[in-house]
C-alpha cells in the first residue's frame, strides 16, 4: 500500500469509530457509518465494497435509526450534550478500548469505544438525575427506551463496521 492509502483507509476507520462513538449522544452514527462506507466504496471502485453489501447497511440503517425512534417515544427525555459529558464520555471509550482491545484484538477496540463512553455517559446522567427533584426526573420509561435505543443502534453499527471490515479485508 502507497503511504495515500494508508492514510485515506485511517480516515476511513476513524470516521467508522465517530460513527460508534456519535450514537452514544443519540447522533445518527449509522447514517455517518453508512456514507462513510459509500464513500469507500466509491474511491475505490466498488472493489471490496459492491452494492450488495452497500444495500443490505442501508436496510441496518433504516432499522437502527427506526428501532432507536420507536424505543426513543416512549419518553421524551433526551440527554443534554454538554462539554463535560463529551469528555466524560471520551475518556471512558479510551479505557474501555484499551481494556477490550488485547482481548478482541480490533473488534474489541471498537466495542471498547462505544461501550466505554456509553457506560460513562448513563453514570453521568443517573448521578446528573439523582440531584433533580422528584417532579423533574425523567420517568423510568423515558430513561429505559433510551437506554434501549442508544443500545440497540450501538449495536446495529457495531453489526454494520464488523460486515465493511470483513469484507475489506477477506
Amino acid at each position: 500500500m502507497t503511504p495515500i492509502e494508508i492514510a485515506g483507509l485511517s480516515i476511513f476507520i476513524l470516521k467508522l469509530c465517530a460513527g460508534i462513538f456519535s450514537t452514544i449522544f443519540g447522533i445518527p452514527g449509522t447514517i455517518i457509518i453508512l456514507i462513510d462506507v459509500i464513500m469507500y466504496a466509491f474511491v475505490t471502485g466498488f472493489e471490496k465494497i459492491g452494492i450488495k453489501i452497500i444495500l443490505v447497511l442501508v436496510a441496518i440503517t433504516i432499522l437502527a435509526e427506526g428501532l432507536d425512534f420507536l424505543l426513543g417515544m416512549s419518553g421524551a427525555a433526551r440527554l443534554e450534550i454538554t462539554k463535560r459529558v463529551v469528555w466524560i464520555s471520551a475518556l471512558g471509550s479510551l479505557a474501555g478500548a484499551m481494556l477490550l482491545t488485547p482481548v478482541f484484538f480490533g473488534l474489541g477496540a471498537v466495542m471498547g469505544i462505544f461501550l466505554g463512553g456509553f457506560a460513562c455517559v448513563l453514570m453521568f446522567e443517573l448521578l446528573h438525575q439523582a440531584k433533580l427533584k422528584p417532579a423533574l426526573r425523567a420517568g423510568y420509561s423515558a430513561a429505559l427506551g433510551r437506554v434501549a435505543g442508544t443500545l440497540a443502534k450501538g449495536f446495529f453499527a457495531l453489526v454494520m463496521i464488523i460486515i465493511t471490515m470483513s469484507n475489506i479485508y477477506s
